[in-house]
C-alpha cells in the first residue's frame, strides 16, 4: 500500500473512532454538567484559530486582506458567508498577485 494512501486511510479510521467514541461517552449521560458543555461548544473555536494562527503569522499581506475580509464578513453573517468570502478573497488575491 503507498504510504500516502495508507496515512489517508488510518487518519480517517482513527478519526471516526475518535468521533464515534465520543458520542458513546456522551450519550450514556442523561446530563452534560454546563462546564463539559461549554468546553465542548469552545472546540470549534480552538481548531479555527490553529489553522488561522499560521497564515497571520507567517502569511504575506495578501493572507492579511483575506482574513480581515473574513472577519468583516463575520460581523454582518453567517459562518459559511464568512469562509466562503475569506476564501474567495485568498483564491482571488493569489490569482492575480502570485
Amino acid at each position: 500500500m503507498n504510504t500516502t494512501i495508507a496515512i489517508i486511510v488510518f487518519g480517517a479510521i482513527f478519526t471516526y473512532l475518535s468521533r464515534a467514541g465520543g458520542h458513546v461517552v456522551l450519550s450514556r449521560f442523561e446530563h452534560i454538567h454546563p462546564r463539559v458543555e461549554a468546553a465542548l461548544n469552545a472546540v470549534p473555536a480552538a481548531v479555527l484559530t490553529t489553522l488561522v494562527a499560521p497564515a497571520v503569522l507567517e502569511g504575506r499581506p495578501i493572507e492579511w486582506i483575506a482574513l480581515a475580509v473574513a472577519g468583516l464578513v463575520a460581523t454582518r453573517a453567517g459562518m459559511l458567508a464568512m469562509f466562503l468570502s475569506g476564501t474567495a478573497t485568498l483564491v482571488i488575491l493569489r490569482h492575480l498577485f502570485g
